[in-house]
């Protein structure tokens, strides 16, 4: 692996975790052993700096990067890739709208806790919701796309349940979920609901 290739990404992206390293240049179920150890010999080299981010989370910065203060208590766990259609922000977002619409909340998986993502029941009925968040480009769009139908389909072991994934409202998820074929759809029975900052739109 290329030591430029960890430069590059991080000219354009400074701050970012070894894991969102990773997620970039090989996709999100990739081991991030690799990244960690040249991240480690950059910093031995003095072409890296690595320190806690106000998030908490050890973020990789170029040298001649300025580094934020010192981090700052997080209210709750914070997904890797900060803001509103982060992981944790989509979730948020899903938490306030499932409740406006009669739904409570059983469960919510934050940050990197194990589990259904999100476990909602309304009376007898329950709603089962994996979800992703926005990546960093069009490629990690893509394997996140897939990975979430992957998580939503190991998931299904209620027959009374009702399943969705969510994933931010952008072009490239919206793609992705028309091209998946409407039998599988169908025979699923999967929702996707796109999220972004303002709204819950549910799509079949």
């Amino acid at each position: 692996m290329q030591s430029d290739e960890i430069i590059e990404l991080l000219k354009k992206q400074p701050g970012l975790s070894d894991r969102q390293i990773t997620d970039s240049l090989f996709g999100p179920e990739a081991a991030q052993q690799t990244v960690n150890q040249v991240c480690r010999r950059l910093l031995k080299q003095r072409v890296l700096v690595r320190t806690k981010r106000p998030d908490g989370v050890l973020g990789n910065y170029l040298s001649n990067t300025e580094v934020p203060d010192q981090p700052v208590r997080a209210v709750e766990p914070v997904d890797q890739q900060s803001g509103s259609l982060s992981e944790d922000g989509i979730k948020r977002m899903l938490e306030k709208y499932l409740g406006s619409q009669g739904w409570a909340i059983r469960t919510i998986a934050w940050g990197k806790r194990r589990g259904l993502d999100i476990d909602a029941e309304q009376g007898t009925e329950r709603w089962i919701v994996e979800v992703k968040g926005i990546g960093s480009s069009e490629q990690m769009q893509g394997n996140y796309f897939l990975g979430v139908l992957g998580e939503i389909l190991f998931r299904m072991t209620d027959p009374n349940a009702k399943y969705s994934i969510a994933v931010p409202d952008v072009p490239r998820f919206r793609k992705l979920w028309q091209r998946l074929p409407a039998l599988a759809k169908s025979r699923t029975g999967i929702t996707a609901l796109f999220v972004d900052s303002c709204r819950v739109e549910e799509s079949t």
